[in-house]
């Protein structure tokens, strides 16, 4: 999907930033639009330099909602995106990856990493880890493969 985020306009940079940390950090919609600037840590393995020079320097914001919603010419709002609003882009960039946009919504983001992580054979506890589950049959229903019988025990 990102292949397809126009990262040259402030909404693609902000769109793009929304995607990546809502993946990588296997956040629920209401945890991306509730993060303020005050929240985030730069650190040697967190928020890549591409983030950073992206939307968060690109908005010059120094305080208060990291994704704003951004009106007509690229003008930047002081008022946080929606949970809805995360789902809408979520669903842009599916169908422009040309996905079927009914297959998805603000949660794949939280899904697709738990999904990425188990095909990667990532260890169950680390995945919880990272999107805070504490019951791992809760996680387990996460997981869409892709393919079914990859792995499978029935296997020869």
């Amino acid at each position: 999907m990102l292949a397809h985020v126009d990262a040259r306009t402030l909404r693609g940079k902000r769109d793009r930033a929304l995607l990546l940390l809502g993946f990588a950090g296997a956040l629920r919609r209401s945890e991306l639009v509730a993060l303020d600037l005050e929240d985030l840590s730069e650190t040697d393995r967190g928020l890549d330099r591409r983030g950073r020079e992206g939307w968060l320097d690109a908005a010059g914001m120094t305080s208060g909602p990291v994704f704003r919603a951004i009106k007509c010419g690229d003008k930047i709002q002081a008022d946080r995106l929606t949970d809805r609003s995360v789902a809408n882009i979520v669903k842009l960039y599916a169908g422009k990856a040309g996905l079927s946009v009914a297959d998805f919504s603000a949660h794949s983001l939280r899904a697709g990493f738990v999904t990425s992580a188990a095909d990667r054979n990532a260890d169950l506890n680390r995945i919880m880890d990272q999107t805070r589950h504490r019951d791992p049959r809760t996680v387990r229903g996460y997981i869409r493969r892709a393919d079914r019988f990859k792995n499978h025990a029935g296997e020869l």
